[in-house]
């Protein structure tokens, strides 16, 4: 059986290893800000400093969380929407977490295009 060059590539991911560092709480802080200064993700931001390749496609930035039901029953009821307007929901949430920045006076604005995907 040949390989082509897919799984030659397949191969080679299963070789990774994942690397945690314990830098302590002030590094690794001012490494995610300067990754969200950048836009990357922190992991693209230690790859850089060491040198090392990024070789992902710049995405859209997001914030996302777990919901677990519940946490989507505590929602619908919160934003008095039924549990299965899961669109609903993440939109009401979305909105409250630009609203949170809004109240803060920081000169904050923002789009409200945000993904609804």
């Amino acid at each position: 059986m040949t390989s082509s060059g897919k799984w030659d590539g397949e191969r080679q991911a299963v070789r990774a290893v994942q690397v945690a560092f314990d830098v302590g709480d002030e590094v690794s802080l001012l490494i995610r800000r300067e990754a969200l200064e950048l836009s990357i993700n922190p992991s693209d931001r230690v790859r850089q400093i060491l040198g090392l390749t990024i070789s992902r496609k710049p995405v859209r930035p997001r914030l996302s969380i777990s919901l677990s039901e519940s946490d989507f029953e505590q929602l619908a009821e919160q934003f008095g929407l039924s549990l299965d307007d899961r669109l609903g929901i993440r939109r009401m949430a979305a909105e409250k977490l630009i609203e949170h920045l809004s109240k803060q006076d920081d000169g904050f604005s923002v789009k409200t295009d945000y993904n609804e995907n």
